[in-house]
């Protein structure tokens, strides 16, 4: 099986396929990537901020991370009980026996 994300462009003098131009392409000319976005830059951000805060406030900034954690954890928790309370009822058919 091939993965789609190394598909490229067919050859000059050949057609694309009619669904190539609905994606947006890359520098590279494929469709970029989806799912979760790289979190590494914000970690990074918050690996600097935490060594350049001073002695005397580090622990005002730790409580401050724990408050952004607590709100993301709390964002994560609304969502899955949205999608939960979006699932179909399950149709159940009664089938007569004779």
């Amino acid at each position: 099986m091939t993965d789609p994300r190394q598909t490229t462009r067919p050859p000059e003098g050949e057609q694309n396929p009619p669904w190539w131009d609905d994606f947006p392409t890359g520098s590279n000319g494929l469709p970029p990537p989806r799912g979760f976005p790289d979190l590494s830059p914000v970690i990074a951000l918050v690996d600097a901020l935490r060594r350049v805060v001073p002695v005397e406030l580090q622990e005002q900034f730790n409580a401050l991370q724990r408050e952004l954690l607590m709100t993301i954890r709390a964002l994560i928790d609304w969502y899955l009980e949205r999608l939960e309370s979006q699932q179909r009822p399950t149709v159940v058919e009664d089938i007569p026996i004779d």
